[in-house]
């Protein structure tokens, strides 16, 4: 995402959400986001939280940078893009990005990167921790976090996990390895 200061100078946020709780795990503006930054962040999130099964995202030039390549290879992460003009097929995290966009980023004049650091992290910590969803039983995205067992590689209430595909599988024929390094 992306919004400026009164000067004109502009800034970028790097929202990171888990699909299963809706949880915001990452909300990080900065001046500049770049692929070796993504990956310090990521990296760093995963020694919180732990690694993911999947990490979805668009085609933004940060994702698809020779430095997350080489992080995902490296950290043995599968790493989905989803398919041109197809946002739905992130469709949790494009939600959460409306709802930034419409609940802080439209309503607040941002004076500097310190002051939306601040204010992006509380809005992050409100949303976290202060809103039931409707999704997680009326809880909050912590509470529903707190409340999940993990056992091994399932989790304990696998209705979370029955979703539709991120994406179309590839067509029968198609190399997926073949397909990547045509295109990137």
């Amino acid at each position: 995402m992306h919004d400026q200061f009164p000067c004109g100078r502009r800034f970028r946020i790097l929202n990171v959400v888990d699909d299963v709780t809706r949880e915001c795990l990452a909300a990080i503006p900065d001046t500049s986001i770049s692929g070796k930054r993504v990956g310090r962040e990521l990296t760093t999130l995963i020694a919180r939280r732990g690694k993911p099964g999947m990490i979805v995202s668009d085609h933004g030039t940060e994702f698809t940078s020779n430095a997350i390549l080489s992080w995902a290879n490296e950290n043995k992460v599968e790493w989905h893009y989803i398919a041109p003009g197809k946002p739905m097929q992130n469709g949790f995290c494009e939600s959460f990005n409306g709802r930034m966009r419409d609940e802080l980023l439209n309503e607040t004049l941002f004076f500097g990167l310190d002051h939306a650091k601040a204010a992006i992290g509380a809005w992050a910590d409100d949303y976290n921790h202060e809103r039931p969803h409707l999704s997680l039983g009326y809880a909050t995205p912590a509470e529903y976090a707190a409340n999940l067992t993990a056992t091994g590689d399932r989790l304990r209430n696998p209705d979370q996990l029955r979703r539709s595909p991120v994406a179309a599988p590839a067509p029968s024929g198609v190399s997926t390895a073949g397909t990547q390094l045509a295109t990137g």
